[in-house]
């Protein structure tokens, strides 16, 4: 088997010692898969019961990546949506020969994800079960291996509704149905880290007193004995510098463990002159290696990292990292893409944070639900300050308190290193009846700082209210509006901020949602104040969608008392029971299409006013059929005022908009036909350019109102 050395690092400083510990193996390849539903009882696991086919497949894999976003082959499902996509079982199978010489090793499966409840079965005989599609689990399998032979591994996975599983359904997203992320096969030693804590690291590195002059650490290490006997172990716990070389503190406690019982175990540590994890602006991570250590022999190890850092919310300023204000300049994100559902390899992951990094976003809020182990990593990395939530979401059905606290213990064990993340999420938009809503939220504020004492608390509604009685039991209280989309007018959210400001002036607010749909493929050059919500034959313009972050954002930025925004959403995603704007199965609020191929409008709005990047771009690139012979240029410009050229001819006419990177040239004057539209600004020295072209007819105002051709809608199923 293949040892996975945690990091090359660690070379250096194990050398002398004779290293054993964990191997951690991938288990992704040599699965088989049947997809449900079956026609007699699948727990004995037997062919002969379950029928069909088996087909060969990798993890990750979803048998959803199709039909929950839009099966073309079959458009049936228009008339009975929750007919067209497959909720329920389906099997996966795969043969495992250990080494005889693991007979005396403990061997685990850790699946970072199975949509949404998965039964593990270890030739037939039963191994476990979890429930909940998004947080990872591990369970033991060595009492039921056979060493040398062939064992054949049956995961039953299962993402029917269920009113005792968070989500209790699929209306404002998918859950998609498989094996969606990756799996290891761990083994360890029979001294060992535990791996079974709720699927944990098995250490949690707590900070305290964070400051440029020192911090206090404490870490402590959970740790199994089955041997049946005392043992004599030494724990060893080194803080390495981020060169990985540089030793920036040790610490070894000799420990002596009894039979039997889980043991935990603290380690402190003064942390003097810290590097501090200072968001974007310098995301620095030690690394925190554990290791068991028996006579010079490495039992176990495990890897974490460490960013230090202080993050304090103070009420109508901002966030504070370290002492320092830092602007909360937020979006959300869903996992899912086109085709794939949310069976995503690393580079997926890559993409959206790149896309993220590259808009000027500062925090994501990654929801409805447990993200993917990778994610979180890499915002430690790049510096990201993330919101990290459970998907208790949408509905409520009375019979989901134990697994909603179930998988906020998850979330928070499997993440608590993660220095990235500064609140839990506990709800999203659960309502009545509030005698579940409040009680278990409020048992959930109180899980989370029994968990983790050092991070923040959120809930969120979806009224624009302060004091709606089910969204008063956390830390912060997050507002889902949509001022001139679901209601009212885009500049409604003004007299709304100014509102809360004087009446709630002591409340910690956030606008955890707003956004607008916006159809690519859809594009209109008048837009009113009042989005055209909702169903499939409704128009959803991208150039409305444009103007509702111009206004929005607009306001947002001059009210502090808003401690953060949160876009909805970054990229469309996947609604399998919902058609709209001439779309099935999508949600098109995003500023990047489901595919990701395609930044709209909204983007470079946000990127002009975030980014540190020079901004220089031309607006409504896709409306150009244009209606108005006499219309108006809207430019954005972050490097200084840009110049204008319609037709080679300068436009020098222009008003500022709602920030200081947005210009309107009001009055320019298209000919009909083909009109070149270019825009010129200097960055130190360089000179950056933009270009469209517009076709202006007459004949465009009649038709303005009129259907998209059906051609071009069904072209942009595939976005």
């Amino acid at each position: 088997m293949k040892k996975i050395i945690l990091n090359l690092f660690l070379l250096n400083f194990i050398i002398v010692l004779s290293v054993t510990g964990r191997d951690v193996i991938s288990f992704n390849d040599g699965w088989s898969f049947k997809k449900g539903p079956f026609t007699k009882s699948a727990t004995l696991l037997t062919d002969d019961q379950v029928g069909g086919q088996w087909q060969e497949v990798t993890i990750p894999h979803t048998w959803n990546a199709k039909d929950m976003q839009t099966d073309l082959a079959n458009m049936s499902w228009i008339r009975n949506p929750q007919e067209r996509f497959y909720t329920g079982e389906a099997m996966y199978k795969k043969t495992y020969t250990p080494d005889s010489a693991l007979i005396d090793k403990r061997i685990f499966l850790r699946f970072e994800g199975v949509g949404s409840v998965a039964s593990v079965y270890v030739n037939n005989q039963y191994a476990g079960k979890h429930l909940g599609a998004y947080s990872a689990f591990a369970i033991e399998i060595s009492s039921l291996l056979k060493y040398g032979e062939e064992n054949e591994i049956i995961v039953l996975a299962d993402n029917t509704p269920r009113p005792d599983v968070i989500p209790v359904n699929n209306v404002l997203f998918g859950v998609y149905g498989g094996i969606y992320r990756d799996i290891n096969l761990i083994v360890t030693e029979k001294v060992n880290i535990a791996v079974d804590d709720y699927a944990s690291a098995g250490i949690f590195i707590s900070q305290k007193e964070v400051n440029s002059k020192s911090a206090n650490v404490t870490i402590k290490t959970k740790i199994d004995n089955k041997t049946f006997r005392k043992q004599h172990i030494n724990l060893v716990t080194t803080i390495f510098e981020m060169d990985g070389k540089t030793v920036k503190a040790k610490m070894e406690s000799l420990v002596t463990l009894p039979t039997q019982g889980r043991q935990f175990l603290e380690q402190d540590f003064l942390i003097k002159k810290p590097h501090l994890w200072q968001g974007l602006e310098d995301p620095y991570l030690y690394k925190v290696v554990t290791q068991i250590v028996d006579d010079g022999q490495i039992l176990d190890q495990i890897m974490q990292p460490l960013g230090l850092r202080h993050f304090e919310l103070k009420t109508g300023e901002g966030m504070f990292l370290n002492g320092k204000k830092v602007p909360m300049y937020g979006t959300c994100r869903h996992q899912d893409w086109w085709e794939l559902g949310s069976a995503l390899k690393k580079e997926h992951h890559d993409k959206d944070l790149e896309i993220i990094k590259e808009m000027g976003a500062t925090t994501i809020r990654l929801a409805h639900y447990q993200q993917a182990e990778y994610i979180y990593a890499k915002c430690d990395s790049i510096g990201f300050i993330v919101w990290a939530e459970i998907p208790f979401v949408n509905s409520v059905s009375t019979l989901e308190t134990e697994n909603a606290k179930q998988q906020l213990t998850e979330l928070i064990r499997q993440n608590y290193n993660h220095p990235s993340i500064y609140v839990w999420g506990l709800h999203n938009e659960v309502y009545k009846p509030f005698q579940q809503t409040i009680p278990l939220t409020t048992t959930l504020h109180d899980l989370a700082k029994t968990e983790d004492p050092y991070r923040y608390t959120i809930s969120v509604s979806g009224y624009n209210a302060i004091d709606a009685t089910a969204n008063n039991n956390a830390d912060i209280q997050g507002i889902n509006h949509y001022f001139g989309w679901y209601g009212g007018k885009i500049g409604d959210i003004k007299d709304w901020a100014e509102k809360i400001e004087k009446e709630f002036p002591d409340h910690n607010v956030m606008f955890s949602e707003y956004g607008g749909e916006a159809n690519i493929y859809q594009q209109k050059e008048d837009v009113g104040e009042i989005g055209d919500c909702c169903g499939f034959d409704k128009k959803y313009y991208e150039t409305f969608g444009t103007k509702f972050h111009e206004i929005q954002w607009g306001i947002i930025s001059q009210h502090p008392y808003i401690l953060a925004s949160y876009i909805w959403n970054t990229f469309d995603f996947g609604t399998p029971l919902s058609s709209q704007g001439g779309i099935h199965s999508r949600n098109m609020k995003g500023l990047v299409t489901f595919d990701r191929k395609t930044k709209k409008d909204p983007f470079y709005w946000y990127k002009a006013n975030w980014s540190k990047e020079p901004v220089l771009y031309l607006t409504q690139r896709r409306a150009d059929q244009r209606e108005n012979e006499n219309t108006s240029v809207t430019v954005y410009s972050n490097t200084g005022t840009p110049r204008l050229y319609i037709n080679n001819t300068e436009v020098t006419d222009f008003s500022k908009g709602t920030t200081p990177v947005h210009y309107i040239f009001n009055v320019v004057k298209l000919k009909e036909g083909e009109n070149i539209i270019e825009v010129k600004a200097n960055d130190n020295g360089q000179e950056l350019s933009d270009k469209i072209i517009w076709y202006y007819s007459p004949e465009n105002k009649k038709s303005a109102s009129s259907e998209q051709p059906k051609e071009r809608t069904e072209e942009h199923i595939g976005l």
